[in-house]
């Protein structure tokens, strides 16, 4: 499976300069969040494949504009072509502005996506906004990453978790890590990556 993931800012060559025959292989898109609806909305609309998105924390606007033609997979499990991929949104707790959770609150989100994870067969992909705590990390509180996401890596061993959030690492060799046999993918601005189910 092909995809693209994106988060947290536009990419002018998928909007701007858009080349259909560039992105003709994707098999599905992935927003990590805080990006702006009408941009998936397009993306959905120029890459004839499934779209399905967490929000960021600074997506508030979604509860009442979510972008067109996307699926919210937040706190939910789906299968797309054979891949069951989870999502849970919103970044660590730093000032209680828009969508952020302490990390008691995302452990109890994550216990429930395990729960219907496993009812569903497993997980091959789970998307996050934030990271994991200790992956893709900054110095400062609102770019930690959740404990929780860790706890599910261990139950579940997905394939590759993809987040955003923490858009000050972009380098190609800092985004794409690994912890245990889960592939750890920061998809600022866009990443493309396969997955063999």
């Amino acid at each position: 499976m092909h995809i693209l993931a994106v988060s947290d800012k536009r990419l002018r060559a998928l909007y701007d300069y858009f080349d259909r025959e560039r992105w003709r292989d994707i098999d599905l898109v992935i927003s990590c969040g805080d990006i702006d609806a009408r941009y998936l909305s397009f993306l959905v609309t120029m890459i004839p494949k499934p779209l399905i998105f967490v929000p960021g924390n600074h997506d508030e606007a979604y509860i009442k504009n979510p972008p067109e033609g996307c699926d919210s997979i937040d706190d939910r499990v789906v299968r797309i072509d054979g891949a069951l991929i989870g999502g849970l949104g919103g970044s660590f707790w730093y000032n209680g502005k828009g969508l952020q959770y302490t990390e008691r609150q995302m452990m109890q989100k994550g216990r429930k996506l395990i729960r219907k994870a496993r009812k569903m067969g497993g997980l091959d992909i789970l998307v996050t906004h934030a990271p994991p705590r200790g992956v893709h990390n900054l110095d400062d509180v609102c770019h930690q990453g959740f404990q929780a996401f860790h706890t599910i890596i261990d139950e579940l061993s997905p394939k590759v978790l993809v987040h955003g959030h923490t858009h000050e690492i972009y380098r190609k060799e800092d985004r794409d890590t690994s912890v245990g046999g889960t592939r750890i993918i920061n998809a600022y601005e866009y990443y493309r990556f396969e997955v063999e189910l």
